[in-house]
Order: C-alpha cells, then sequence, then structure tokens
C-alpha cells in the first residue's frame, strides 16, 4: 500500500455502495480519512433499489480497514443543509478538507412520470452543486474537486432517447452539465490552485448497470434477460470489446486527480470508457 494521498481529507458522496464505496475505500488505501454520505433509503421512481443502511455501515468496515478513519452521515445531497452540517462534522474531526468526490447518482430508465426528469437533474446535478457548496468553504488551496459526469454526457442519445424514458432525459441532460460545470468552474478557482476535473465512465459493475430494467434497455428483443443476456449487449457502447469496467477502474482515476501527480490538471474531462468516445465521435 502506497500513501499518495497521505494527510488528506476526501468528502465522498454516494458511498454506500457501487463506485461511492470504491473511491472511499482507494482514497482511504492511499492515505487519506474520509468524510461519507449517502441516502440508505428508497426514492420516488427509482426503477431499482437503492442502498441500504447495511450498505452503509458495510462501507464503513471497509474503509476502517484500511486503518484509515471515516466520519460518515445519512444526508441526501438534494438538501444542502444536511451536506453542509456532514462536511462540517468531518472537518471538525479531521481538521480541514483537500478532496471532494461528488459521487452520487441514479439513473431510473424506462416509461415513468415526466417528472422523473426534475428528480434524476435533482440528485444528479443539483446535488453536485450542493456538494461542491457544502465543501468550498472549508477548502485549503490545491484543493481537488471532482465531479463524477458519464459518457452519456459526451454521446447525445446514448441514453436521452425515447426508449429510455424521462430518467434517461434527465441522466444525459445533467451529466453534460457536470462536464461543463467543471469546465468553467476550474477557471474561477485556479488562483488558489484548486483543480475541478470530471471523470466520464462508460458502463459500471454496479447495482445502477445490474438491475432488470437496464437489462430490457439493451435487451429488449428478450422477455426476462438476465445479466448474462446484457453482458451479450453492452460491449456495443466500447471500443474495448469489454461489457462494462470495474468500480476501482474508475477509482484508480480518482486517486491520480485527488494526489499531488495531477497538481496542474483542472478544466479536465478524463475518460474511464473503454474507448467508448472515440468510439462514437470524431475528434
Amino acid at each position: 500500500m502506497s500513501a499518495r494521498l497521505a494527510g488528506k481529507v476526501a468528502f465522498v458522496t454516494g458511498v454506500a455502495r457501487g463506485q461511492g464505496r470504491s473511491h472511499a475505500i482507494r482514497l482511504a488505501e492511499e492515505g487519506a480519512d474520509i468524510i461519507g454520505v449517502d441516502l440508505p433509503r428508497p426514492v420516488e421512481n427509482m426503477t431499482y433499489p437503492l442502498a441500504t443502511q447495511e450498505d452503509l455501515d458495510e462501507t464503513v468496515r471497509l474503509v476502517e480497514k484500511t486503518g484509515r478513519s471515516i466520519v460518515v452521515r445519512t444526508a441526501d445531497v438534494r438538501d444542502r443543509p444536511a451536506l453542509d452540517e456532514a462536511v462540517a462534522a468531518g472537518v471538525e474531526e479531521f481538521g480541514h478538507l483537500d478532496v471532494v468526490v461528488a459521487n452520487a447518482g441514479v439513473c431510473p430508465l424506462g416509461q415513468t412520470p415526466p417528472n422523473t426528469f426534475l428528480d434524476v437533474v435533482d440528485v444528479n446535478l443539483v446535488g453536485v452543486l450542493n456538494t461542491f457548496n457544502a465543501a468550498y468553504p472549508h477548502l485549503r488551496d490545491g484543493a481537488s474537486l471532482i465531479g463524477i459526469g458519464s459518457v452519456a454526457g459526451l454521446t447525445p442519445g446514448s441514453v436521452d432517447n425515447p426508449a429510455t424514458g424521462p430518467g434517461g432525459a434527465g441522466y444525459g441532460f445533467s451529466k453534460r452539465a457536470i462536464a461543463q460545470l467543471v469546465h468553467d468552474f476550474a477557471i474561477l478557482v485556479a488562483s488558489r490552485g484548486i483543480r475541478v476535473n470530471a471523470v466520464h465512465p462508460t458502463n459500471v459493475d454496479t447495482d445502477m448497470l445490474q438491475n432488470d430494467g437496464m437489462y430490457r434497455m439493451f435487451r429488449p428483443d428478450l422477455e426476462s434477460p438476465g445479466k448474462e443476456d446484457a453482458a451479450l449487449a453492452f460491449p456495443v457502447l466500447n471500443a474495448i470489446p469489454v461489457p462494462w469496467v470495474d468500480p476501482v477502474d474508475v477509482s484508480n482515476a480518482i486517486v491520480y486527480l485527488a494526489s499531488d501527480e495531477s497538481r496542474f490538471v483542472t478544466g479536465s474531462q478524463l475518460k474511464v470508457d473503454a474507448g467508448a468516445i472515440a468510439k462514437a465521435l470524431p475528434l
């Protein structure tokens, strides 16, 4: 185990499972203490189960297993005061804040009510703004802000099309906006050495991907497709013929952007996408 982030403190949203858990663990493995939030309960208009308290407790156990500390709060990223409280509690415990990973997100696909668009934007985009806002007063010079985007935000029509419903439209819109957000905000905070970047994954092997709704989107030819059926269709997105990347593949990019190795990298759109963007769009 190295210590590329020794002495740093990282705030990660959506830590209960999936990418968020992976990010928290990898940051801790590299020496960071963690401030984490998640909302372990159902949310309206979602088409797959969200995280549970048991998931959140397991993240705490796994982070502490690395030897680092974690302060966790149950908080909805749509609730700015709750995020303010969570960050303040973590900074009181650890003394400072160096890294922010605005990871929390949802992707309910299929025929859902029209306001699902707003629900998704509220979590995926407003949640990022709330996260950055809550963290900013505590950031030291040279800090790193990271927003989790998606290839869906950089390839029009990939998820924002009629088949995916209002949730898909909201997902594509919000991820496009995250790309623009980091591009514009990076310039405004550069004088403090604060870096702002986005990471855009392709399909990631998490519960957001591995669910019945997603399987039906990719295999409409089958009445009840499963994981193995969908795995045959998922690679169509990627140049490297894999159905998905692992959460740790994204987390390794997060560690790089969180570390001083990327001290002059800002305003970037880092793709962990198995070549999906290069395949879909001309240079």
